[in-house]
């Protein structure tokens, strides 16, 4: 937990009621998502008992399964809620848009959306990660035959459910985690986790979470007191109530869902958020190309390059992300700016015609001096960048204490143009207020990964490929 959001716990402890910690909303919310609230069997890893979904808050559609036990029902509820998920997760297929790559000499194209499912919490999406590898390797034929909607449907769940691993991704959130990024509730984080008591300390106050902490769960795990005193008794009866029972349980947790997604849609969205979007429009479209040339289903687990190639991209999506959200709003950027990595500064001197002539050639090099009253942490030579122009490198030249702070002395490099004499605007005035990080959203490439029968047979190569001559006599 970060100081400025332990500050605003206490906070939130004092006042009754969950502060704000984001001045912009750091998540895509889509104009048509579909929300998705399941419900488990108690003690089975992936036994669906039953599910809430649609498209309207005036719509759901509820999907019940009587035995969990039972093999034929269980992949008749995933034979059912294809029928409804599929149509959603394929309807955006229809329009695409040109994308310049290659520094304009090629074009690519992809969807202009993509959709967007909503579960009520991270449990939620470790229930369709399994459901999806449950289903994904189903057969058509043969013992216990499923409809062909069942192992697509499977395929579908892996991708999102594999999506939500990467940091920034907005094709499966969930509500808990994005309520929790934009408000800080008096309770801790494993009560944040119920959702009816995380709503409650945000639209409401303390007194009414109180109150929702013995509501229903947003599953999917069910309250063991409802397993044993409701739930088992209708199941070993085979009782017709148990849809409406169930209906009862969800609907509450279905209310808030929309509800959350209006509290989240009504705040203003964060400027790199539309760019986050892309990336996944990007990776819907690459899957629904893979699906068209008939790709397998997705390995039960990566090999070893494959893994390591896995844990470099959302490695870096990860630090990606915390540099756009810092970025895009001045409440995260906060934290950094107390720590010493980020300052805020007047200019108070500008060379903005400076040219290096030391090397082979002329290049334009502006300096200027920053004055500053916050802590510096940052060594001469460090590169600093400003979210006001990302694109240009700020050099510290020297730091300077002052009785009131500290003059940093920068080089600029880069965002002025191409030609001796910088563009208007593209240097720092005097008198211009700036702020610097040593945070960049410069792309960082990845690393070069052998081929996978280059690996040893440890990792995958081929069984022949290890050393014969180290094994023992």
């Amino acid at each position: 937990m970060s100081t400025l959001v332990a500050l605003a716990r206490a906070q939130a402890v004092v006042s009754g009621r969950a502060q704000p910690i984001a001045t912009v909303r750091h998540v895509h919310v889509h104009e048509r998502p579909f929300v998705f609230v399941p419900l488990a069997m108690a003690g089975e890893a992936h036994a669906p008992l039953a599910a809430m979904a649609g498209t309207s808050v005036r719509d759901p559609r509820l999907f019940v399964v009587r035995q969990p036990r039972n093999r034929d029902e269980r992949f008749g509820f995933a034979a059912d809620l294809a029928e409804l998920l599929l149509p959603y997760l394929t309807s955006f297929q229809g329009l695409t848009e040109a994308v310049a790559v290659d520094r304009g000499r090629d074009v690519r194209h992809r969807f202009t959306d993509a959709p967007q499912v909503w579960l009520p919490n991270t449990g939620g999406i470790d229930f369709l990660r399994l459901f999806g590898r449950s289903t994904r390797f189903r057969r058509l034929d043969g013992d216990y035959p499923v409809p062909p909607s069942v192992p697509l449907l499977g395929q579908w769940l892996t991708f999102l459910a594999s999506s939500a691993e990467v940091p920034g991704s907005a094709l499966l959130p969930n509500a808990v985690q994005a309520l929790g990024l934009h408000w800080a509730t008096g309770q801790s984080g494993a009560e944040d986790a119920h959702l009816g008591s995380l709503m409650a300390w945000i639209t409401e106050g303390a007194e009414a979470a109180r109150q929702a902490e013995t509501g229903p769960v947003a599953g999917p795990a069910t309250d063991p007191a409802f397993d044993n005193g409701v739930l088992a008794p209708l199941i070993a009866d085979a009782s017709p109530d148990l849809p409406t029972v169930l209906r009862e349980l969800l609907l509450p947790t279905w209310n808030q869902m929309w509800h959350a997604l209006e509290l989240l849609a009504g705040l203003p969205e964060g400027g790199r958020v539309g760019a986050r979007w892309d990336g996944d429009r990007d990776a819907y479209t690459a899957f629904v190309q893979h699906l068209e040339e008939g790709g397998a289903p997705q390995p039960r687990r990566d090999g070893a390059v494959a893994a390591a190639a896995r844990l470099q991209r959302l490695e870096n999506a990860a630090t990606r992300y915390a540099v756009q959200r810092a970025f895009d709003d001045p409440l995260v950027m906060a934290e950094y700016r107390l720590a010493g990595s980020a300052f805020g500064g007047v200019v108070t001197l500008a060379n903005p015609d400076r040219v290096d002539d030391t090397g082979k050639r002329p290049v334009l090099r502006p300096r200027i001096m920053v004055a500053t009253s916050e802590p510096v942490r940052v060594e001469v030579g460090a590169a600093l960048t400003s979210p006001a122009r990302p694109s240009q490198k700020a050099r510290v030249i020297s730091l300077t204490p002052t009785p009131t702070g500290t003059d940093v002395l920068l080089e600029l490099s880069g965002g002025m143009g191409r030609k001796l004499v910088a563009d208007p605007g593209s240097v720092p005035a005097v008198g211009e207020r700036l702020l610097l990080t040593t945070l960049s959203e410069a792309y960082r490439p990845g690393s070069a990964f052998p081929d996978p029968s280059d690996t040893p047979w440890t990792h995958g190569g081929p069984p022949g490929s290890h050393d014969e001559s180290a094994q023992p006599a």
